[in-house]
Parts: structure tokens; sequence; C-alpha cells
């Protein structure tokens, strides 16, 4: 479940899949790109989760000025 589709009454618990999965996404979409640094998230995150958000990085040591890619586990592609 994206973000932008929770319920405005039901408080956000981030995890960190959560938020690779939402850097992912964005990511995917070219909304933002791997090189970017992780701050630029906060535009697409709405303000008051933004202390949540950013407080589940600080947990698992991401800095703000740290790349997205670096959240973001790379991926593998196999030719069939």
């Amino acid at each position: 479940m994206s973000v932008s589709t929770l319920p405005r009454n039901v408080p956000t618990q981030y995890s960190l899949s959560m938020i690779q999965n939402e850097a992912r996404q964005l990511v995917e979409e070219g909304k933002v790109n791997r090189h970017q640094s992780l701050y630029v998230l906060c535009q697409y995150i709405p303000p008051r989760e933004w202390v949540c958000f950013e407080c589940e990085l600080e947990r698992c040591d991401y800095l703000l000025r740290d790349q997205i890619g670096d959240l973001i586990p790379s991926e593998d592609w196999i030719n069939d």
C-alpha cells in the first residue's frame, strides 16, 4: 500500500522495508533517481508523517544526505 493511499485517520508506522518499497516505486516511476539524496523523498511524504519517516531512516543508520540508491538494494536481473 502506498503511503499516499493510507486513510488520514490511521497513524502510520514506517518500517525500513516500507520506506525502501516507497523509494523503489518512486524510482521506477521516474519521479526521483537513485543518485538523489534521501531528503528529496520528503516531497512525496505528507509533512505530518515525515518526522516518523526520518526517524526510521536515522534508526537504521541512514542520513538524509545519503543517496536513494544506498537505500534500495541492487536488483539482480536474470536473462531467460
